[in-house]
């Protein structure tokens, strides 16, 4: 059983390269075509619904897995996925290109962005969609921890749009008018709701695409929701924003105040 279990987890897998590789090969031509190597973040948040329903038809061509749940992890990884793409495909896909990328990269030319994104991002959406993957080919052990793993996810995506509109509406007041810092709803609970959120609707799809199957498919595949967490904080995501963000006024009050990553009710400085 186990022999069988490894074995079709190969097959998956190796679909989810071929289908990520693809992907980011189209990417980096239109790259370089616009000359903006942030469209990666469009293809980034879509990239893990491809793979998903790569993953499904994958299991359902092998006939294994349950069909509920084979189509439910792709829905919420769809929901997921194509919302962050839609969400930051204007501030991705025109203008001038993103300062992290533009730091990257520095006067490297398109090699170094093959390298040092394209490459990177590619093997990060391969890595993070593990459970998804898993999801395709295995049969649910528990479905209690499906039913646990959608109300995480949603809790994660909850966090991620109300924060996401919550800024939106901050910028969209006169400078004047609004404080230096936002620090408003979701805001107050955490410095970065929408990167907690991401990290919350990870863990959640791990619990019903990968631990949900068995011990051993939950291990195998716990190392996605550890990475995604772990680069949203600590390296691609909130404190790499906060590098130009604590340059604000009233930010040092702000940050003692408010967590950085995980929520909690606000308190006085």
């Amino acid at each position: 059983m186990t022999t069988l279990l490894i074995e079709q987890g190969l097959v998956v897998t190796a679909a989810a390269l071929v289908t990520v590789g693809v992907l980011m090969t189209a990417t980096a031509l239109w790259s370089r075509r616009v000359g903006r190597v942030a469209v990666v973040d469009i293809t980034w948040g879509a990239s893990f619904v491809v793979v998903a329903v790569v993953s499904a038809l994958v299991g359902l061509a092998l006939g294994v897995g349950d069909d509920l749940r084979r189509w439910l992890v792709p829905v919420l990884t769809g929901v997921w996925g194509l919302r962050l793409a839609w969400h930051i495909r204007g501030r991705a896909g025109a203008g001038e290109e993103d300062p992290r990328y533009a730091e990257l990269l520095g006067d490297g030319g398109f090699g170094v962005a093959i390298r040092k994104v394209f490459l990177v991002q590619g093997f990060a959406v391969w890595l993070i969609s593990l459970p998804v993957q898993a999801s395709g080919v295995t049969s649910v052990r528990w479905w209690w921890l499906v039913v646990i793993g959608v109300l995480v996810w949603a809790v994660g995506l909850f966090f991620e749009v109300v924060g996401d509109r919550q800024l939106a509406a901050y910028r969209a007041r006169p400078r004047e008018s609004r404080p230096p810092v936002m620090d408003q709803g979701l805001w107050a609970w955490t410095r970065h709701p929408n990167y907690f959120g991401d990290a919350c609707a990870w863990w959640g799809l791990w619990l019903a695409g990968g631990l949900a199957a068995g011990w051993l498919p939950g291990l195998l595949t716990l190392v996605a929701p550890v990475a995604m967490t772990h680069f949203i904080r600590n390296v691609t995501g909130a404190r790499l924003l906060e590098k130009t963000m604590s340059q604000r006024t009233g930010w040092d009050d702000y940050a003692v105040r408010t967590p950085l990553f995980f929520p909690r009710p606000p308190r006085r400085s």
